[in-house]
């Protein structure tokens, strides 16, 4: 017996082509280093049930020309508060906008989400420049 599919195509797909506000940048003044962003407070809702998700989400990112400007990253984090998303949507959406905005060396993005029904999820997504030149 087959079972129905309770999940749509619409449902994966929901958020990751949302319109969200842009991350702005500074340039880099100094050589290679590692910064770590947390974001204890990171919310999203589940496009299907339309529940809250929420977690922390760490970005940790060696610099290439540009850093990333602080305030614009957080209100770019908020703008997930009432969007539908799934949770792995939501880390690989964040890397892809990091690495657009600033072209980072290297970029990770963690997100740890809270449990909800006995179950806790921890996804990572990493970016790493294929061409080394700065």
């Amino acid at each position: 017996m087959k079972r129905k599919r309770q999940y749509t195509d619409e449902h994966a797909a929901a958020g990751v082509d949302a319109e969200l506000p842009a991350i702005e940048t500074w340039p880099n003044r100094f050589g290679r280093y590692e910064i770590e962003i947390v974001m204890p407070e990171f919310t999203s809702v589940c496009p299907k049930t339309g529940l809250p998700d929420h977690g922390t989400l760490r970005l940790v990112y060696t610099p290439g020309k540009n850093c990333l400007e602080l305030k614009s990253l957080k209100m770019y984090m908020l703008a997930y508060r009432n969007l539908g998303i799934f949770q792995e949507n939501v880390v690989n959406r964040f890397l892809a906008d990091v690495v657009k905005a600033a072209q980072p060396r290297e970029a990770t993005v963690i997100g740890d989400f809270a449990s909800r029904g006995g179950i806790s999820t921890r996804i990572t997504a990493t970016y790493r420049r294929k061409n080394k030149v700065s």
